[in-house]
């Protein structure tokens, strides 16, 4: 039986940079900001942060390790089941606003082993948590639509009530950091393979897809370098190099994370369900006409348009797992969507929750996104595995909230920083079919870690 929340809502200032009203609560543990990456990006609406969880979920390995009040609990149990166990206690009516507390954090990559049978021969070296959700009271939201901020808490919890004046009192200022702890970069960036390791395994997989085994699979490499500083500061410059609608900062113990990714994974609004899969990319160009022929290049592009429907019908039949029968609908196809560094062919797909099914029900059915899988999903997980020298972690999970009114809102984890101690990695990857071009492919990686090389050179 769950409980109805009665919340309070607080209006307070606006700022179109929520950024500068975040930076009070960026060093907290747990604190959480969902970012939209304006001004400088149109895409997004609302921006969302929170801090002081009632309660934490980490995942390592087969175990959970939940933290509540001070106490500590070790289970075994579905990391997702125990999510949305934990979301089941409360219900909080629909309002119109996006999250009004839940669970916020990151599902990484790795975590799809608890759904698939995965081999596991790739090295874990980070050994980052496979899943960090807390569990949150209260939210700021900044919908910039409506030019407006609120707070939103429920005060029958301990935690939110005696944080509550501090936190109102917070947000209604601007904060500026001294920024003497710049975040730089102490090394050259390394990759996980070289050039011609990529092309290795670039024909591993043409003689896999030529073998039947699989359509289009996944390669990423992994970077690495050596940092100091503050990583929030570090942030806060990355976003404006690169403002895109899904990115976040995450400060949990045990790693910092700092995410400018332009992919949505699962949206579920009002029952509505959307995803919206990328699969083709080009350079962006600084000459504006060099910069129209890459983008009509890639709108026109056979070889981008067949991977991209490959994900597409995937993706479809992920999604009618759980959505209600013929529901399920390819709304827009072939899209293009321009960012800072790169033009990216987009597809959006929709379909509808039925009320007795969870959101979190629907986001492990599909999980991880298959657009940076590839198809089918399970062998190309198992090549991508053999292929790739470690394991993911973050790279390609998912970063966002589940509200306890139902609504959810996830990203894929691309053009993501995870910094764990004084080390930093970003992954960069594309899907390979049968007539992709190995130096092609080899450039598309660095086209696609561009902002990151950008930020790092800095």
């Amino acid at each position: 039986m769950s409980n109805v929340s009665k919340l309070t809502y607080v209006s307070v200032p606006y700022f179109e940079d929520v950024a500068p009203v975040f930076s009070t609560f960026a060093y907290l543990p747990w604190a959480i900001f969902l970012d939209s990456g304006r001004p400088a990006s149109e895409f997004g609406r609302y921006e969302i942060f929170s801090a002081y969880p009632k309660k934490t979920f980490v995942t390592q390995g087969k175990f959970t390790t939940i933290t509540s009040g001070g106490n500590q609990q070790i289970v075994s149990d579905d990391p997702f089941e125990l999510v949305a166990n934990e979301l089941a206690r409360s219900t909080i009516e629909a309002d119109g606003l996006p999250f009004t507390g839940g669970a916020l954090g990151f599902f990484s990559y790795d975590l799809g082993r608890r759904v698939e049978n995965i081999p596991s021969s790739a090295l874990d070296d980070i050994e980052l948590p496979e899943m960090a959700i807390g569990i949150y009271h209260w939210a700021y939201i900044a919908d910039h639509a409506e030019k407006k901020a609120i707070v939103v808490g429920d005060l029958s919890e301990p935690r939110v009530r005696l944080n509550w004046q501090d936190i109102i009192n917070d947000v209604s200022q601007l904060k500026n950091v001294d920024d003497e702890d710049e975040y730089k970069a102490l090394n050259k960036i390394q990759s996980n393979m070289t050039a011609e390791q990529y092309a290795e395994k670039f024909t591993a997989v043409k003689n896999y897809i030529g073998s039947g085994d699989c359509y289009q699979v996944n390669l990423a490499q992994r970077f690495n370098v050596k940092v100091e500083g503050d990583s929030w500061l570090g942030y806060q410059k990355l976003r404006k190099i690169n403002p895109s609608p899904f990115s976040s900062y995450i400060n949990i113990p045990e790693c910092k994370i700092l995410s400018v990714s332009p992919e949505r994974f699962i949206q579920v609004n009002n029952e509505v369900v959307e995803t919206k899969p990328i699969k083709g990319t080009r350079p962006r160009a600084e000459d504006i006409k060099a910069d129209n022929v890459l983008k009509q290049e890639l709108e026109i592009s056979t070889k981008d348009r067949a991977e991209n429907v490959m994900i597409v019908d995937l993706l479809r039949n992920d999604l009618s797992k759980c959505c209600e029968i013929n529901s399920v609908k390819v709304i827009k196809l072939f899209e293009i969507e321009s960012f800072p560094t790169v033009h990216h062919l987009v597809s959006t797909i929709e379909g509808k929750l039925p009320s007795k099914t969870s959101p979190v029900e629907l986001l492990r059915e599909c999980f991880p996104g298959g657009s940076i899988t590839g198809a089918p999903k399970i062998r190309a997980m198992e090549i991508i595995e053999e292929l790739e020298p470690h394991r993911r972690g973050l790279y390609c999970g998912s970063v966002g909230y589940i509200g306890f009114n139902r609504k959810m809102d996830t990203n894929i984890a691309i053009r993501t920083i995870i910094q764990k101690n004084d080390q930093a990695y970003f992954y960069a990857g594309g899907g390979l079919v049968w007539d992709s071009q190995v130096d092609d492919e080899y450039q598309e990686t660095f086209d696609k870690a561009a902002a990151m090389f950008r930020f790092f050179e800095q």
